[in-house]
Formats: C-alpha cells, sequence, structure tokens
C-alpha cells in the first residue's frame, strides 16, 4: 500500500506535458512529446510495482478527495487487476504511436506542435476513464476523450476528415448523453451525499427491477456505441480509414476499450440482475458483430477499413467472453482487450508504413512487396497472424479462452462463435496474398520520374503514376524496407504477441481476482461440468 498520488501524476504529467508541447516549436515539439509519453510509461510502471495480487481490496492506489461535494462529485482514481492493464497497455502504445507519425505532418510549423499535442493529450484521458472510481468523474473523462480525437481526425485525416469526424462525435455524443440521464437518475436512486458517486456506494444497491434494467441500458448502450458492437458500429470505419495510422491505433487500439470495460465495472457490478437479464441478446449482437465484421472485412478493398472490420469482430468476441458469465470467459475477454490493442497497433501501423510508401489504401494497387520489402513483409504477416489468433501469439490464449468459457455455458454460441476463426484466416490471408505476394512491382511506362528523400536524407528514386481512386498519387518503384525508427514502433509489439503467446500467466495472474469477484457481484458460478454414468455410479460405490 501506498499514499504517494500515482494515479493523479500520470494524468497529470501528460496533461502538462501536452500543453507545453503545442507551445514548442514544431522540430522539438515532438521529440518533447515522445519524452513525456515514455516519462508516464516509466511512471506507469513504478505504479504497477505497488499493485498486489493477493489485496482482498476492489480498488488499489486509491485516491479519493471531495471535488464537488454538493453534487456528489469526487475526484476518486483506484486500479484492480483488469485497469491497471488497460492503463499499461495505453502507456506503452502512446510512445509507440508518436513515434510512429514522426512525419506525419510534413508542412511542420505550428500545425505539426498541435498534431503532437493533441495525440499526447489523449493519455490522461485514457488513464483517467480506466482509473475513476467515481460514475461522474468517469463521464468526464469518457467525453473529455471526443475532444481530441475529434481535431485529430477532422484537422489531419483523409480527403472524407470532415464527414468521419463529424459522425464519430455525434455517435459519441449520442451515446454519451443517454449514459448522462442514468448516471444522474443512478445518484437520485443512489444513496446520495457527498460521495454519493462512488462505485462501491452504488454497487449492491436496491434499485427495482424496472428501474435497475432502464438503467442498465443507459448505461450499455453508450458502451455498445463506444466498442462498437453491431448495429451502432458504422463511425468505426470511417473514422479509422481517414485517421492517421497513429490516431486509429489509439481509437481502435484504446479508446474503444472504454466500452468493454464499461460493460464489465458498471453494466455487470452495478446492475446484476438487468445483466442477467439482458445477456441473449447482448449474446445474439456479439455473434452478429463476430460474423458480419469478418465478413465486410473479406470483401473490402480498402486497408484501413478492412483492418476496421476487424476490430468489430474481435469486440464481438470480447463483448461474448463478459456475457457469456464464466470465469474462463471472462479472463478471456479480459486478455483479449490487450490483445487486441497490441495487435490492431501493429496491423494499423505497418499498414501506415505501406501507405506512406505506395501512396494509396486500395489493396489491389498493391502485390509482389515481400519481394521488395522482406522485413515489412514479415511484420505485416507476424501482425495478421496475431489478429487470426495463431498458437503461439497472444491473441490464440485470449480467443480460446472466450471460447471455451463460451461453451461451458452457451455451446450453441461457443460454436457459432468458432465460425469466426475460420473467417479472421480467410480475410488476414487473402489481405496478405493480395499485398505482399505476386511479382514485384513494376514501374509505369511513361510515369514521371521523381527523387525524394528518405528520413537520413538519402535520395529516394520511385516513379510515380496515378491511380483510379483519386486520392494521392501513388509511388510504383524502388522502395525502402523499415527505417529504424519503424523497425522501433514494430518491436515492442511483435514482442508482445510472443511473451504473452507463450507465457501468458503473469498477465493471467493480475487480472483474474478482479475477475473472480466482477462474477461474485452479479452473483454466477461456473457451470458443473456433467459427470460421465460410470464416473457417478462410483461416487456412490455401485461400483466396488
Amino acid at each position: 500500500m501506498t499514499d504517494f498520488p500515482w494515479l493523479t501524476l500520470l494524468v497529470v504529467v501528460p496533461l502538462v506535458g501536452a500543453a507545453v508541447t503545442a507551445a514548442l516549436p514544431a522540430a522539438l515539439a515532438k521529440r518533447f512529446a515522445l519524452g513525456a509519453s515514455v516519462l508516464t510509461l516509466a511512471l506507469g510502471i513504478a505504479a504497477a510495482t505497488q499493485f498486489s495480487t493477493g489485496s482482498g481490496e476492489q480498488f488499489q492506489l486509491a485516491e479519493t478527495y471531495s471535488w464537488i461535494p454538493a453534487f456528489g462529485v469526487s475526484w476518486a482514481l483506484g486500479v484492480d487487476g483488469i485497469s491497471l492493464a488497460l492503463i499499461l497497455m495505453a502507456l506503452v502504445l502512446a510512445p509507440v504511436c508518436i513515434l510512429a507519425a514522426w512525419n506525419d505532418v510534413p508542412e511542420g510549423g505550428r500545425r505539426e506542435s498541435t498534431y503532437f499535442a493533441l495525440l499526447l493529450s489523449l493519455v490522461p484521458f485514457m488513464v483517467g476513464v480506466f482509473a475513476a472510481t467515481d460514475v461522474f468523474l468517469f463521464y468526464v473523462f469518457f467525453e473529455a476523450m471526443l475532444i481530441p480525437v475529434y481535431f485529430l481526425i477532422g484537422l489531419y485525416g483523409g480527403e472524407r476528415r470532415q464527414y468521419a469526424a463529424v459522425k464519430f462525435l455525434l455517435y459519441s455524443l449520442a451515446g454519451g448523453l443517454i449514459m448522462l440521464v442514468a448516471v444522474i437518475a443512478l445518484y437520485v436512486y443512489g444513496p446520495g451525499g457527498a460521495d454519493g458517486f462512488l462505485v462501491e456506494r452504488l454497487t449492491g444497491l436496491e434499485l427495482g427491477q424496472s428501474r435497475e434494467r432502464w438503467l442498465f441500458l443507459g448505461f450499455f448502450i453508450a458502451f455498445a456505441i463506444k466498442a462498437p458492437m453491431w448495429p451502432v458500429h458504422t463511425w468505426l470505419p470511417d473514422a479509422a480509414a481517414e485517421s492517421r495510422p497513429a490516431v486509429a491505433t489509439m481509437l481502435v487500439g484504446v479508446l474503444d476499450k472504454v466500452g468493454t470495460y464499461g460493460m464489465i465495472r458498471f453494466c455487470l457490478q452495478m446492475f446484476p440482475e438487468a445483466s442477467q437479464w439482458a445477456t441473449p441478446v447482448v449474446i445474439t449482437l456479439a455473434l452478429v458483430s463476430i460474423l458480419y465484421g469478418a465478413v465486410l472485412a473479406i470483401g473490402q478493398s480498402d486497408l484501413m477499413r478492412l483492418i476496421a472490420f476487424t476490430s468489430i469482430s474481435h469486440f464481438g468476441f470480447i463483448v461474448l467472453g463478459i456475457f457469456a458469465l464464466t470465469s474462463t470467459a471472462h479472463a478471456g475477454s479480459n486478455l483479449y482487450m490487450i490483445n487486441h490493442g497490441f495487435s490492431t497497433a501493429a496491423l494499423f501501423l505497418i499498414a501506415g508504413m505501406l501507405i506512406a510508401r505506395r501512396g494509396s489504401r486500395r489493396i489491389d494497387a498493391y502485390g509482389g512487396w515481400q519481394r521488395v520489402t522482406p522485413v515489412l513483409a514479415g511484420t505485416f504477416l507476424i501482425a495478421g497472424l496475431s489478429a487470426l489468433a495463431l498458437p503461439g501469439l497472444s491473441s490464440f490464449v485470449s480467443e480460446f479462452l472466450v471460447i471455451t468459457g463460451t461453451f461451458q455455458r452457451y455451446p450453441v454460441a461457443g460454436a457459432i462463435a468458432s465460425l469466426g476463426v475460420v473467417l479472421a484466416a480467410l480475410y488476414v490471408m487473402l489481405m496478405y496474398k493480395r499485398i505482399m505476394t505476386g511479382p514485384p512491382p513494376e514501374i509505369v511506362e511513361g510515369a514521371e520520374t521523381v527523387i525524394g528523400h528518405d528520413e537520413g536524407g538519402q535520395d529516394l528514386p520511385y516513379v510515380r503514376a496515378d491511380l483510379d481512386d483519386g486520392v494521392t498519387p501513388a509511388r510504383i518503384g524502388p522502395v525502402r524496407d523499415l527505417s529504424w525508427r519503424e523497425k522501433a514502433v514494430v518491436a515492442p509489439l511483435i514482442a508482445s504477441f510472443l511473451v504473452i503467446g507463450f507465457f501468458p500467466k503473469p498477465v493471467l495472474d493480475v487480472l483474474d481476482p478482479a475477475v473472480e469477484r466482477t462474477l461474485q457481484y452479479v452473483g454466477v458460478t461456473d457451470p458443473a461440468p456433467d459427470a460421465p454414468a460410470d464416473t457417478a455410479a462410483s461416487t456412490d460405490g455401485s461400483n466396488h
């Protein structure tokens, strides 16, 4: 135990860092942002060393200060195993994304400083939303995340960036306003007082069946939009496709986990009866998300949209594991959130490296790239294999646990979810085949030869040819493989695939106490295994 305000520090340091970054010249701003994100990661690791898996308390590193006592709002932060793991994942991805975004704003100037300040400003909101133990404070962080994401998409995205940014904002605001009504109602029907929004005080309330179910729906709809689940998912493909790869990574890899995390922390813990009541419908929606996202991913011609649709399928697995209400599925779902964050980051960032070289998101604009960029192709293949849950890589463990745990209580749902594994193999391997295999890219006859420069300042020849998509002219011809900066971006992600894939126990040990406590709040236990007839007979002595 410690009285040091670790979590408040993890909010304040990157927030101050973002303000300083915005004021610095462009050349210095991104270096300062990277340094601030690394410092925050170091503080996060130091805070994690104070966490004990054997503690009987729900929240550790807890801080509670009266903020708006007249309305029962507190500055209350704390972590259990689930929130701690998600915070650490976010803190790892922050410097990775900042490094990946190094050349995203080539014009430099104030525009580049603002870009990196907005990227860094996501970090305090990510920490706050996972660490908040006051429901109103959670809502504040939940809504505050929208501001930097809106500007990152709307100011720095692709051709349809304004449409994507407004669509993202409208969907998110709609869900947030519905949740706000439920938050206020929860306070009205709760114990009240100067700390009436604390999660621990709102857990176990006798709300009445009808009231509890309406409040559950208010929270769940907001989280389903954020997750995103079918049919409130349509904002995600547009937002991810029009974002810069680093922004898409933070959005899908971290911020969307707020939806599934909220289902665990608030829906299951505070509304246990309503959660069980809604389980059949939620599981159905999760299964539709799994299959719908996978099928649409197979048919995509846009690389960024394809990855976005794979995430809809993966979020279906996460929600399925949450509402299967078994310890195995629940642990797998929580682990899936971590693994999906890293695997999606690898896919989006490596896709961004491809697009930077080719100048197009269209998959049919590629082909044969493994012959000219073997390291890039190899990392892309590993990221894809992790996404399809190849045994030995991290996603396999979580997906296996989700499906196995679902079979324990809902065997039909588990069988249907298994089809998503087959479809994942199709969309990943077809994507790799279309982009990386075949003859090497040919120089287009008669195209304009242009001399560019690589990151080291050396001449980089390529040939420019206009594509039919009307987007940025494409680069065809000699291209470089991964630079040292790009290798530094993908190295920690691939390392996470291997480490968690071969040795998931340390992460599961952190998650398991929180998983068990959540299921206790819901009031469910794992189904007893069916005993074979001969075993049952032997227990009563009839075979002796």
